[in-house]
């Protein structure tokens, strides 16, 4: 992405359709670098899962439908497709995806074009982090394959990457992005998935476009819908999240890879993808929602702790029943529209912006004591850390619950203040990197 221009009148926002939008420069401009979000940048192992010896009979029954379908596609409305997807099973087989997923968002054949070679792309202003980026997600692909098809997918994937963000060179390029890329090229190939990946990235509902703004605040709006759905469903759960203070944070990288980074078994990845590409932008935000009333009994049993509630939520089990999950989140989408949760996540929001401000305020007044104590209270202050940090618990996993805490409170303050983490020091370095 280019480098963002402060001086820029404009800044973009989307609603919860995933509508852009210009908006004046008064309105929130912290850079968007959700690359800083805590464990983005080491994405879990993928397993790609043999087939199973026995397969559900409704799905058997499925499959032939879909085989049938594909001999006339030009026959199949988009809505029978969107059935397909949707229903139990999803897509069932990648083969049958590699056809589908690019109907389900309107690519035609005459968008599927040869790409350019890596050499042609790799002066653009984004092409190291962008490398950098396909580097670390070498857990992401098929285990076992030589090194030369290795080699070849990963320049695959950054050219990839490199076409959409020079095709919309207002789009700022964000890690995770290569996450979502490289589930799509796995499936679909390089022709076919970079028109696919613009048609996600660009437009009037394109879900992926209020991450690719010059800020994280349309990101972090619409993932502020999740804590009321879960609300009208479960009050005593979301009471005890609330409690804990553990806010939307654990679900980030869910929401901005559409799980692709965080989940281990290929075959959950590829389902949930099935159901997101046909369904509304905010659809993956009421799964984060099920997803976490699936796991309340794991909640209730967690200390109420933000850093003990951050991990357990953080880290998904190989296990989760996304069929019901997928089951649930439709009925939550269909019981709690989007434009009538708008008030109370506004109310959300006013709170949040309250304390943060309260906050700062701490913050500025702490900085006042210390500049007015002279270099008596500094050494006060020196020989008070100094005790604070022998009274650290002598117990291991006591120690590391502290600092656990310590690191995810960092992220949640590098999340609402990302700007402190991305200033230039005068010798033109930046912090860029912190929290990688």
């Amino acid at each position: 992405m280019e480098t963002i221009n402060p001086d820029s009148e404009l800044d973009e926002t989307c609603n919860v359709n995933g509508d852009c939008t210009l908006l004046m420069k008064n309105q929130s401009m912290d850079l968007n670098h959700a690359k800083n979000i805590d464990d983005i940048s080491t994405p879990s192992e993928l397993k790609f899962d043999e087939d199973f010896e026995f397969e559900d009979p409704d799905v058997t029954a499925k499959r032939k439908e879909i085989e049938k379908c594909l001999e006339n596609p030009n026959l199949v409305n988009l809505e029978q497709w969107q059935s397909f997807a949707k229903s139990k099973g999803g897509l069932i087989a990648d083969e049958y995806r590699r056809r589908i997923w690019p109907m389900l968002v309107g690519v035609t054949q005459d968008e599927m074009t040869d790409p350019p070679s890596l050499d042609e792309l790799s002066t653009h202003i984004e092409y190291n982090q962008v490398e950098l980026d396909v580097k670390r997600s070498l857990k992401r692909f098929p285990p076992g394959i030589p090194y030369e098809q290795r080699v070849a997918l990963q320049d695959q994937l950054t050219v990839l990457i490199l076409r959409v963000i020079i095709e919309y060179p207002h789009l700022k390029y964000y890690q995770g992005y290569h996450d979502v890329a490289i589930t799509l090229l796995l499936v679909c190939g390089d022709r076919a998935s970079f028109p696919l990946l613009c048609r996600l990235s660009y437009g009037p509902k394109a879900p992926l476009a209020p991450f690719m703004q010059a800020t994280m605040q349309p990101t972090q709006h619409l993932l502020n819908y999740m804590l009321p759905v879960i609300r009208r469903a479960d009050d005593k759960l979301a009471d005890y999240l609330d409690k804990a203070g553990v806010g939307t944070m654990f679900a980030l990288p869910w929401y901005l890879t559409w799980f692709g980074h965080s989940l281990n078994r290929y075959s959950d990845v590829v389902r949930l993808y099935d159901y997101f590409l046909c369904a509304a932008p905010l659809f993956p935000v009421y799964v984060t929602a099920a997803l976490v009333l699936q796991r309340a009994p794991e909640v209730f049993a967690c200390e109420c702790d933000m850093a003990m509630m951050h991990c357990l939520l953080s880290r998904l089990p190989d296990d989760l029943p996304f069929e019901d999950i997928l089951v649930t989140a439709k009925k939550l989408y269909d019981e709690n529209d989007p434009t009538d949760l708008e008030g109370e996540v506004a109310a959300l929001e006013r709170r949040e912006e309250e304390a943060r401000r309260l906050d700062e305020e701490r913050l500025r007044q702490r900085r006042a004591v210390r500049a007015g104590g002279g270099r008596g209270a500094g050494r006060g202050a020196g020989r008070g850390g100094g005790r604070a940090w022998r009274l650290l618990p002598r117990s291991p996993f006591a120690r590391g619950a502290v600092l656990a805490a310590a690191a995810a409170l960092l992220a949640v303050y590098a999340y609402y203040r990302p700007d402190l983490f991305t200033r230039k020091r005068a010798d033109g370095a930046d912090f860029e990197g912190l929290l990688e």
